[in-house]
């Protein structure tokens, strides 16, 4: 069954009281997924970390207890969920420790070079220029930091079907290997492709 369309505007910029609503099922539907991009970009210590639509912001606190001497910043583009993570991580941002600003995958506001990893979780339906957004990142990307994506492809046909494609693009896998290389940004694992969503492993190539 095809999610309804107002739904589905939520889900990628959410607002009001519906929005709350979607972000506290969101924080607990992705959560797992969320886990599986954290441990595989294998976070360090002394790591800055960029979630690109960090959403309700849950996965921040837990990159920040594992780059417990770094910093971990979340960008979203809607004022609701900006306002949300912020809330649920207010300890770590009165430390300094965490930041979440509004901000888009298209134009982020941070210097070439900030950070040392970048996680990207269920945004890339979103992007209606995915080299543009792919190029952000890394730009923002240290030479040699890593970035971490998890989408569904278009080969989900359940998902295709699920979701209105007005708001929800899936893109095809060689699709966003392509703009990865477009961006100087080598590939360098992949999970089994015939298990949705996909993660896939990207290093930024040179500055």
């Amino acid at each position: 069954m095809r999610r309804p369309h107002f739904i589905a505007a939520h889900a990628r910029n959410a607002r009001g009281l519906l929005g709350r609503v979607i972000a506290f099922i969101m924080a607990r539907e992705t959560w797992r997924q969320n886990l599986r991009v954290i441990d595989a970009l294998g976070i360090e210590q002394n790591d800055r970390i960029l979630d690109v639509g960090c959403g309700h912001g849950r996965s921040l606190a837990e990159l920040a207890t594992r780059a417990a001497r770094g910093r971990v910043v979340g960008a979203d583009p809607s004022e609701l969920m900006v306002e949300i993570a912020a809330r649920r991580n207010r300890a770590h941002v009165r430390a300094d420790r965490v930041a979440v600003v509004l901000a888009s995958a298209e134009s982020l506001p941070f210097p070439d070079d900030s950070f040392d990893k970048v996680l990207c979780v269920h945004m890339l339906y979103f992007w209606r220029d995915l080299e543009r957004c792919l190029s952000e990142t890394a730009r923002v990307l240290k030479p040699g930091g890593r970035l971490g994506l998890l989408f569904r492809t278009k080969a989900d046909l359940a998902a295709v079907a699920s979701f209105p494609p007005e708001i929800y693009r899936f893109p095809a896998l060689a699709e966003v290997a392509a703009a990865l290389e477009q961006a100087d940004l080598d590939l360098t694992a992949a999970s089994d492709c015939t298990n949705e969503p996909v993660l896939l492993l990207a290093k930024k190539l040179r500055a």
